[in-house]
């Protein structure tokens, strides 16, 4: 059974420090028997990033929609037990996201949340997931693989990928002052289908780049790389190909080997 100390031990190996600003996707699960259950887990990611920002998607894409308003009290993570739990914990801000949230937690978590409620797109490059690129974020992926990556879809956002959003439809959001906010937004979308089936052509490039770091947390293979790191070279391989993740042919080899 892990401790605490375990799963610190172990994250500081692969190299996050106090002051990082840390986004983890994450499987519990995948983790094994961890005295304490999920609250120890994330205790240890809150102190390992004590100076810091550590921030957990909290989507709501499954459920938001015209009948169903986002209320960011109330509306759950469709992103993992770790998630839900993280986002009602005292000290952590969530962002007003009306389908891609983000729960945060450090002194500068106001901060970085605010403004998400003008968003009409699900990952901006002026809202959170954007502002991961300016913060030089790490990106846990906790015994996941990097095919759950929201870092990416924003990418796409930000280089004007055709075919990625779909039309727009009306959806409310219940803002902490009670009143309700009413925008037409889009949500991701694609005739190819879900785009993010094929985000994984990306672990080869970046492992053969040296731009992933892996290493196991508890029982979990988990990978961890810089958003930067990940931003800088999608953009290089997506002005070869705009449409690279809307199949399922494999990234060149001469690409960057």
């Amino acid at each position: 059974m892990y401790t605490k100390n375990d799963l610190l031990c172990s994250l500081r190996a692969m190299g996050i420090c106090a002051s990082d600003t840390l986004l983890v996707h994450s499987s519990y699960k995948s983790l094994g028997q961890v005295e304490g259950g999920p609250d120890t887990v994330l205790d240890a990611l809150s102190e390992l990033v004590e100076d810091g920002m550590l921030i957990f998607p909290t989507h709501t894409w499954d459920k938001i929609g015209p009948d169903t308003p986002f209320d960011p009290e109330s509306s759950a993570s469709c992103c993992g037990i770790l998630s839900e739990m993280f986002r009602k914990r005292a000290g952590v801000v969530r962002s007003l996201h009306y389908s891609h949230s983000v729960a945060v937690k450090g002194k500068r978590a106001a901060e970085f949340a605010a403004g998400e409620e003008t968003a009409l797109t699900p990952a901006p490059r002026n809202g959170c997931w954007g502002r991961l690129y300016d913060e030089d974020a790490w990106l846990l992926f906790l015994g996941c693989g990097i095919r759950y990556n929201t870092f990416l879809h924003s990418i796409e956002e930000w280089e004007d990928i055709p075919d990625r959003l779909g039309k727009p439809f009306k959806v409310d959001t219940i803002m902490p002052d009670g009143r309700v906010l009413t925008r037409h937004v889009q949500g991701h979308w694609s005739s190819f289908g879900d785009v993010s089936a094929t985000f994984g052509k990306l672990e080869l490039p970046l492992l053969q780049k040296k731009l992933v770091k892996f290493g196991y947390v508890g029982d979990a293979p988990s990978f961890l790389m810089r958003a930067r790191d990940v931003a800088d070279l999608t953009v290089e391989f997506l002005r070869k190909d705009p449409n690279l993740f809307g199949k399922w042919d494999q990234i060149p080899n001469e690409w960057f080997r």
